[in-house]
Parts: C-alpha cells; structure tokens; sequence
C-alpha cells in the first residue's frame, strides 16, 4: 500500500503516474510536463487544510487529481498565453528557480547570470 509519506518523497512527473499506477503517453508527458504539474500542483495545494478523513482518501484524491489534469492535455487542452507567461510577471529573486522573492542566497554564475545556491540540484 502506497503512503503519503512516499508520495512527499516524489519529484519527477513520471514518478507520479509511477506511484499512482496511471498508464500515460511519454511524449505527451514530456511535451507538457510543465504544465501537468503546474496543475496538478494546484490540485494538490487545494487540498491541503481539508479534512480527507484519511491519507488513504487523501492519496485518491491526489490520484484523481492527476489523472484529470493528464486527461485534460491528452484532450487536447492548452493553456492560454497568460497562464504559460503569468511567471514572469512575478519572477523570484534569483529569476532560476520558483522560490519566493525572500530568497537571498543568490549567486552569479556566468556573465551576469544568476542562480539561487539554495537550490543544489540545478546545473549550469
């Protein structure tokens, strides 16, 4: 039986269908991979705070929640031009990674570009 624990665990889009046991086009994923988790991500954040009863039924939602998104690309969705741009009306501090703007351990790495050091995995 899966846990939220290990679901918490998860970064990768693909290990989401993974963990959840969703069938789902690679290439579709790869395609959309942002916006998949821009929206699921959105599911998941409402809800939090909510009474689920259980992570049992929490996790369902969470699975109910993906597959909608999914299908949704899969029908054919595409998200307006201001839903793809609205990140750059309110960048981060650092303007690479999704941080707020307190962010403040930010570095130069290259000819005036900037990467935020609180973020080890990016690589330039």
């Amino acid at each position: 039986m899966k846990t939220l624990a290990e679901f918490q665990k998860i970064t990768d889009c693909e290990e989401y269908f993974d963990f959840f046991d969703i069938e789902y086009d690679e290439r579709l994923v790869h395609v959309k991979r942002f916006h998949i988790m821009k929206k699921f991500g959105e599911m998941v954040e409402k809800a939090q705070g909510h009474d689920m009863g259980s992570d049992a039924k929490l996790l369902e939602y969470y699975k109910f929640a993906l597959i909608t998104v999914y299908k949704n690309f899969e029908n054919g969705y595409s998200p307006s031009a201001a839903d793809v741009w609205e990140m750059f009306d309110k960048p981060s501090a650092c303007g690479t990674c999704s941080t707020s703007s307190s962010c403040n351990s930010i570095e130069e790495v290259s000819h005036g570009v900037h990467a935020c050091t609180s973020q080890p995995n990016l690589g330039f």
